[in-house]
């Protein structure tokens, strides 16, 4: 069975260097936060091209982080995709906030700008853009939303380490960039990870104090805390992921463009990439009328698929309190009940993606 992605091929390919780099931390006993992990900062701060990179335990509390970096609490209003993950919403919703949900556009999948003004209040303080299966959301416009109203812009870049945004980095195009290191990323640990990346050291400063208990001097807590501190272990591993980090993205690329120009099947619907982004392809979903089908008929020619994500987050039972009523968004509606995520990662071989392009061209919808 070809997996939908297989993190055991990378194991076997690098695993002496991450026993090395794993030693490394054991012999330091720098388990929670210390060198390995400072040392991570910093590099992966330079690869996104800013300042300052705060690590933290996971990308759910990068999200948060980036909401109590920016001053927002209860009372406060921010914009967010429907279309997304749900912990986009939860760092909103942490610091007492309340997520207002937008639909996404029909085409790119990503935040719809068109739809964004009609929901911004006296309440609002910011807008979470999603870079949404890896391929960056329309930003120029969101930000000119954004400077219209005063509002901060926070990048989502969970799916989407190293795409591009004309020709820039995501994670340094909007006030603060949040990153998940969750395995299957594009940039994993072995376990879990996230961080923050920014270009304003007074960001840098809040977070990393609120990551260690709200101290800067050990027992001497100068603000409301968390324990968020990115583990030295995953930092250690997370900088030998790094160092090939842009072969994988190369070959994710290679991958799937060749799904965008050789899946001919007219039953199936594949996102738009707009020619000023360079997408990482993190994951490769398309619609189709009866996803269950496609799955059942891939899993039959030995290929595992499944959906992101079936449940769009404004009609989650989280949120029933909101009120929020099917056909309020009705493009996330539309792709979280015809979703199907094709398998895609770096170490496909060209007879894997072939087949999988022959099973999809194959598939007449009458299984």
């Amino acid at each position: 069975m070809l997996k939908r992605i297989d993190l055991t091929r990378d194991y076997q390919k690098h695993k002496e260097e991450y026993k090395k780099a794993i030693e490394a931390v054991c012999e330091e006993t720098a388990f929670s936060g210390g060198r390995f992990a400072d040392e991570f900062d910093k590099e992966f701060a330079s690869y996104c091209g800013v300042p300052y990179a705060v690590g933290v335990n996971n990308g759910t509390s990068a999200l948060h982080c980036a909401m109590v970096a920016l001053g927002i609490g209860a009372g406060d209003e921010v914009i967010v995709p429907a279309n997304t993950y749900i912990a986009t919403a939860w760092g909103v919703t942490y610091t007492g906030a309340t997520p207002v949900f937008v639909d996404c556009t029909a085409d790119t999948w990503e935040i719809d700008p068109d739809r964004i003004e009609e929901k911004i209040t006296d309440r609002t303080k910011a807008i979470i853009g999603v870079h949404l299966y890896g391929q960056p959301f329309e930003f120029n416009k969101v930000k000119a939303i954004a400077d219209k109203y005063n509002l901060y812009v926070v990048e989502d870049c969970a799916q989407a380490h190293g795409a591009l945004y004309e020709g820039k980095m995501v994670g340094g195009l909007g006030e603060l960039g949040c990153f998940s290191f969750y395995p299957g990323k594009n940039l994993y640990a072995f376990g879990e990870g996230g961080s923050v990346t920014c270009y304003k050291k007074e960001y840098f400063d809040l977070m990393t104090t609120m990551k260690n208990q709200g101290c800067q001097v050990r027992y001497y807590h100068d603000m409301i805390g968390y324990n968020y501190r990115l583990e030295g272990l995953q930092g250690a591993v997370l900088s030998v992921s790094l160092k090939y980090l842009p072969e994988w993205t190369r070959r994710r690329q290679k991958i799937g463009e060749r799904y965008l120009a050789e899946i001919k099947n007219p039953l199936f619907t594949m996102q738009s990439h707009p020619e000023n982004t360079q997408p990482v392809y993190h994951l490769f979903v398309v619609t189709v009328e009866n996803p269950d089908d496609l799955i059942a008929y891939m899993e039959g020619k030995g290929m595992e698929c499944n959906k992101h994500y079936p449940v769009p987050c404004h009609l989650q039972k989280a949120y029933e309190n909101l009120g929020y009523q099917r056909g309020d968004c009705p493009n996330a509606e539309y792709l979280a009940s015809h979703c199907v995520t094709l398998p895609l990662f770096p170490e496909m071989t060209d007879d894997e993606v072939s087949m999988v392009i022959d099973a999809c061209n194959a598939y007449t919808g009458k299984q």
